[in-house]
């Protein structure tokens, strides 16, 4: 398999420091676990028996689920990890950033932890992550959660699927031209300078939440071109298909295809298609809810928070 890209930087320090607000909007206790091979940030806050697991995607971190924090943690423990080279998670340099490298740091994360009763709340790149957790750990999860976040598990179109929605999608080809043209590290290595253009490309409705705090939150974990391995790795293993969906055995699948689900979904994403990508949650979960946000792009917790917001809660409260 082609190896990604080494840096020359070796400082395994987190780019972000553990006591950073970034101007009192992330207002939240950092915890650390180091099961996964290198510092991974975590927030953990609430309690009880259920544990929401927030897993975010490119180029974002826990910062995305911000305003969900507060009320979600009233109903139940909600962690959010930084995956590996994002949020205030470190970036290791001798590791590839690929997504069954994302589902091992999970993996090794959620059995540190020891979580159960996990209710996945899943955006971007957090779904095949997540997904592929759930093949593995079926009996620890509870509910499964998709916010625009693509749910593969073994369908027989998802290729199909990933190929239908590459070609319509601005982010997917861009990728593609910018590994055929030699320039991908190049651009994302400078993801605190375009940060905004990149999740500008990607979709997001609500310009008027962007300010200098936003802008500086989303860009900060990527200082250096060695600490944007992360947003590098991700584009890069699908222009290479270097990422491996994890394929679930059929005791996993049949214990899967039974929990309760939710798919909620920013219309406006001009990234993951909902023609493309709601079908492979539909397939799964024939019977599950759907909520389709019209006036929402990708990031929809960003976009519609309220409505993010209450709907996972109505959908606690209704699959107790």
């Amino acid at each position: 398999m082609e190896t990604q890209t080494q840096f020359r930087q070796v400082d395994q320090t987190p780019a972000v420091a553990a006591d950073e607000t970034f101007d009192g909007t992330w207002p939240f206790e950092a915890h650390y676990t180091d099961a996964p091979g290198f510092q991974m940030h975590y927030v953990d806050e609430g309690g009880g028996t259920e544990t929401l697991l927030l897993l975010h995607g490119e180029p974002t971190w826990g910062y995305l689920f911000r305003q969900q924090i507060p009320a979600w943690s009233r109903h139940a423990r909600v962690i959010a990890p930084d995956h590996m080279g994002f949020g205030k998670s470190a970036t290791p340099q001798d590791r590839t950033y690929w997504l069954q490298n994302h589902i091992d740091n999970l993996e090794a994360f959620v059995l540190a932890l020891d979580l159960w009763d996990i209710t996945l709340v899943m955006h971007d790149f957090g779904g095949p992550t997540g997904m592929g957790l759930a093949a593995r750990h079926p009996e620890r999860i509870k509910r499964i959660v998709s916010v625009n976040g693509p749910t593969p598990f073994g369908q027989a179109d998802l290729v199909d699927r990933l190929t239908s929605n590459a070609g319509v999608s601005p982010w997917f080809q861009w990728i593609l031209q910018a590994e055929a043209q030699g320039i991908l590290e190049e651009v994302l290595g400078h993801l605190d300078y375009n940060i905004l253009s990149t999740l500008k490309l990607n979709g997001f409705v609500r310009n008027e939440i962007v300010t200098d705090s936003w802008i500086k939150a989303y860009g900060a974990p990527f200082p250096t071109p060695a600490q944007a391995a992360g947003g590098i790795g991700w584009a890069k293993g699908f222009a290479t298909g270097a990422h491996q969906f994890e394929d679930p055995d059929p005791q996993s699948k049949a214990k899967i295809l039974k929990k309760p689900a939710l798919a909620i979904w920013g219309m406006q994403d001009r990234t993951l298609d909902a023609e493309h990508f709601l079908p492979l949650f539909s397939q799964l979960f024939p019977d599950a809810r759907v909520r389709r946000l019209t006036g929402a792009g990708h990031y929809s917790p960003e976009d519609a928070p309220d409505e993010v917001t209450q709907l996972v809660i109505d959908f606690l409260v209704e699959n107790q």
